[in-house]
């Protein structure tokens, strides 16, 4: 894949998962406000506000993860650039990408002390957010266009 395409496409990712990620959690807070709404099994949707990390670790940190959000942003970014012409690696970066951007604008721009909001409750998992499924996933999908590219060129090189 020709760079120009591969940041088009890790781009379009990110911008994707911005957006889902601020429409999901603007909808949270207009209709979660008067208390969890179940969904399915364990799965319900309930408005919270997180100050640390991802699932709720690392409670108030917000000024720490700010930081670090901008670091690992422009880390992203970086990677995207160099990133190898698979087409798994660039959605994964994307993903992450968006991921940690949707997040940090929560932290900068919603007036909620630097707290994210998280709605998607699993009961049985921390209350996470369309932005933290994004950057596990992302990771993931990483790990193993990572490994699926390291095994195919130790078969080429042997």
């Amino acid at each position: 894949m020709s760079p120009p395409r591969r940041l088009s496409l890790g781009a379009a990712t990110a911008v994707a998962v911005v957006v889902a990620d601020q429409v999901t959690k603007s909808w949270a807070l207009s209709a979660l406000d008067d208390g969890p709404r179940h969904i399915v099994w364990t799965l319900r949707l309930n408005l919270s506000f997180n100050s640390g990390a991802a699932f709720g670790l690392g409670k108030g940190l917000a000024p720490l993860l700010v930081v670090i959000g901008v670091v690992m942003v422009v880390a992203l970014v970086g990677a995207g650039r160099s990133a190898g012409t698979s087409v798994t690696a660039v959605v994964a970066l994307g993903l992450v990408l968006g991921g940690a951007v949707g997040n940090l604008a929560d932290r900068l721009l919603r007036d909620h002390g630097g707290s994210v909001v998280d709605f998607i409750d699993l009961q049985w998992w921390p209350v996470f957010n369309v932005a933290d499924a994004a950057i596990t996933s992302g990771a993931v999908l990483l790990v193993l266009a990572t490994s699926l590219s390291d095994r195919h060129k130790s078969r080429v090189d042997a």
